[in-house]
């Protein structure tokens, strides 16, 4: 009976999600002829404040956030703060980064990220080579986004639905709406997953300390008493993640964060350059409700002791299933279901944009015609895509699990390496392509290097931080020393300023 008032609940969500995402791009076909790819994968750049607010915070807000979160805070403590810290100092950066981005491509009719250092660089060839590391990098966030919704989904449902089949459900709604509206409907699922998160959430944090301790002062007192190690530095058993660990991973997160190629999806949605200082300035709050799931996975220490290893990713879970009635379970899961979906959708559009854009759409024999019949084949193109790298996170979430895994090890470390290339880049005309692609090469050796030899973090510091250094200082070097290639466009301003421009039409053929 439990299993059938909670998965009917659930249902009822996922369809209503489906509904949102399909209704997205219906409304919009009714005001608008353009439905190239610019307005399928960046929102035909006029998404405003509330609409870039919901989606980036539901970029960032994953499934992590109410089982890793957790887990991490059942399994170390005070370690798990570093999410916290580095996204806070991410809004920060994104206050200068995200208009300066934006201003660029706004002025170029650029779509992403690889768009963006291609044109920078004036080689073709850069977009491809850049669509490959994101794509190792983004894949495994795929796959632990349709990992963590199966996890969600079998749980609540207290088993009636199995793993597997959770999993692939989670694939296919996220698929629909992506592939048919884009950037915007994976916005208007996001207004529906926020007022669940924030609503779920606020009971939670009343909830629990009171069911189960009485309140806070006798939950905070056992933990000060019972588990000091978990409030300090290096947490309990976490293997060495001490001050020296936390503030290097805040500092090369919160740089990464601002390029990662999900978030820079979002600035180019936006309808200005103010609609993004704006939302750095409010995104911060969103990062009160992360202290939920890290506050109630110390908690669920008292409750439901013992878990180990990956089991601790469902602390929470634990004390919503064995303490509220089904509806209520339902209702919480799917926020957290919801939690993987739009990060899902806004990984899986980005991967297809860059390949429909920057690799097959950059195939002149693929993409023949004027420039809007081109437009169209590159959105094709990137549906296509989209299809495809689900269908591979997903292939292999049920046969090499571990494949993607491993690869997850290096992906934030991983896209660091883009951040002298990119901003450096677009802020110092000098910086040579000989200079951005041997800095970058060598960053990412220095991470694979450390990462999958054990050795991160490296005297207690983020690999991901050592092999940005090495980056920037071969960077600099190739620049200064090396060779300096032929400027395809000696008199092209690298830098646009912030301003206003006139509304965007379909992006050139690349």
């Amino acid at each position: 009976m439990k299993a059938a008032v909670s998965t009917s609940v659930f249902g009822a969500f996922m369809v209503l999600t489906v509904v949102l995402g399909l209704l997205a791009v219906r409304g919009r076909k009714k005001g608008r002829r353009d439905t190239g790819l610019a307005e399928w994968s960046v929102g035909g750049r006029s998404l405003g404040t509330a609409f870039i607010w919901v989606l980036m915070a539901g970029e960032s807000y994953t499934s992590f956030s109410y089982l890793g979160a957790a887990g991490w805070g059942y399994r170390f403590g005070a370690p798990v703060l570093y999410v916290i810290a580095y996204m806070s100092c991410g809004y920060a950066l994104g206050y200068v980064v995200g208009p300066m981005l934006w201003s660029y491509a706004r002025r170029h009719q650029l779509v992403g990220i690889t768009d963006i250092i291609a044109h920078r660089y004036g080689r073709p060839w850069l977009g491809t080579a850049v669509a490959l590391l994101a794509t190792v990098c983004l894949l495994p966030y795929i796959q632990l986004q349709i990992t963590g919704m199966g996890v969600v989904v079998s749980t609540i449902s207290y088993g009636a639905i199995s793993l597997n089949w959770a999993s692939f459900l989670g694939f296919a709604i996220t698929t629909v709406f992506v592939v048919v509206s884009g950037l915007r409907g994976s916005a208007w699922v996001s207004v529906l997953k926020d007022v669940l998160v924030i609503v779920t959430l606020a009971f939670l944090v009343i909830y629990v300390p009171l069911h189960y301790f009485g309140g806070y002062g006798h939950f905070l007192d056992r933990i000060v008493h019972e588990k000091p190690q978990w409030l300090t530095f290096p947490g309990h058993e976490s293997g060495g993640l001490g001050q020296g660990w936390f503030i290097s991973t805040t500092l090369v997160n919160s740089l990464t964060v601002v390029i990662f190629p999900t978030t820079v999806a979002g600035y180019l949605g936006a309808r200005s350059a103010d609609t993004l200082r704006r939302n750095a300035v409010y995104l911060p709050a969103y990062n009160v409700l992360l202290f939920v799931p890290m506050l109630l996975g110390m908690a669920a220490l008292f409750v439901v002791p013992g878990l180990t290893g990956t089991d601790s990713d469902l602390a929470l879970f634990q004390l919503v299933v064995d303490s509220l009635p089904a509806w209520a379970v339902g209702v919480i899961g799917v926020a957290a279901a919801l939690s993987s979906i739009v990060p899902m959708a806004v990984f899986m559009l980005v991967i297809g944009t860059m390949w429909g854009r920057s690799v097959l759409g950059a195939i002149p024999r693929l993409n023949r015609g004027d420039d809007r019949s081109a437009d169209r084949r590159q959105k094709l193109w990137s549906q296509a895509v989209v299809v495809a790298a689900g269908s591979l996170a997903l292939l292999l979430t049920y046969t090499a699990p571990n494949t993607l895994v491993r690869l997850s090890l290096i992906s934030y470390e991983g896209m660091a390496q883009l951040v002298p290339m990119l901003l450096l880049g677009l802020v110092w005309r000098r910086l040579t392509l000989y200079g951005a692609v041997g800095g970058l090469a060598a960053g990412v050796t220095v991470v694979c290097v450390l990462v999958f030899s054990g050795h991160d973090p490296l005297w207690g510091v983020n690999a991901g931080l050592i092999g940005l250094a090495v980056n920037l200082a071969v960077a600099l070097a190739v620049t200064w020393l090396g060779p300096r290639p032929a400027d395809p466009r000696p008199d092209a301003e690298v830098l646009a300023p912030a301003e206003e421009f006139p509304r965007a039409g379909p992006a050139p053929a690349a």
